[in-house]
């Protein structure tokens, strides 16, 4: 799926060589400051390498077109981003950004079902909880027909419990869609029960790159 070759990113990266199979539970994990944000804003062309190449799926990143590379290679960053407007206009507006048609109601209730969120779509967004945004634009990202999903600490606003639920579901779900999943996470337990590959930064670099066995089983 992602291929990197001699990949530096000013003084923060150095990536000599590094691959991500599709098909599988990525987890990225590291200290503060070791370049995981970093490193998946590179995979999804928010910003570009200093030197080396990218390769998805073959291409070169630096090849494709921004909306060609979203459609494939879609990104949750850290901070929740809620826009001005209702439920329904919020889980639209990924799809107006990929230049996509509206979902449906059934499509934007069988999200919501996934994060467990049970909401009027006509409420307004800004009302939701730190946890119920979370997981409101979790489901945003479930709306779009990307092959990759990229989540930069998808649970950190929510407690332990709800974290395991919520994952199990929409893992489960990107499994059933034959999504690949990379995740960034500072949570022990969710490295523990979903990565099937680990992949471990340290002052920028690859310490740890190994196929590990998940605790949770896949319906």
């Amino acid at each position: 799926m992602f291929k990197l070759e001699n990949v530096t990113y000013k003084d923060v990266l150095d990536i000599p060589e590094l691959s991500i199979s599709a098909g599988a539970i990525t987890c990225i994990i590291g200290k503060s400051g070791s370049g995981k944000t970093t490193l998946v804003k590179l995979l999804n062309g928010l910003i570009s390498p200093t030197e080396g190449t990218i390769y998805v799926e073959n291409e070169d990143i630096k090849e494709m077109s921004m909306v060609q590379l979203r459609r494939r290679v879609s990104m949750l960053q850290q901070s929740p981003s809620i826009y001005e407007g209702t439920l329904r206009e919020n889980l639209q507006i990924g799809r107006f950004f990929s230049e996509l048609e509206p979902a449906s109601d059934d499509e934007i209730l069988d999200v919501l079902e996934v994060v467990n969120l049970d909401k009027d779509l006509d409420q307004d967004a800004s009302k939701l909880s730190g946890g119920e945004k979370q997981r409101l634009t979790l489901a945003r990202m479930l709306l779009l027909p990307a092959d990759v999903l990229i989540l930069d600490e998808p649970t950190a606003s929510l407690d332990e419990e709800s974290a395991h639920t919520i994952m199990s579901r929409v893992l489960q779900h990107c499994i059933d869609e034959n999504k690949s999943v990379i995740m960034i996470t500072h949570a022990d337990e969710i490295v523990k029960s979903f990565a099937e590959h680990l992949i471990e930064l340290k002052d920028g670099k690859v310490s740890r790159d190994e196929r590990v066995e998940p605790t949770w089983t896949q319906k």
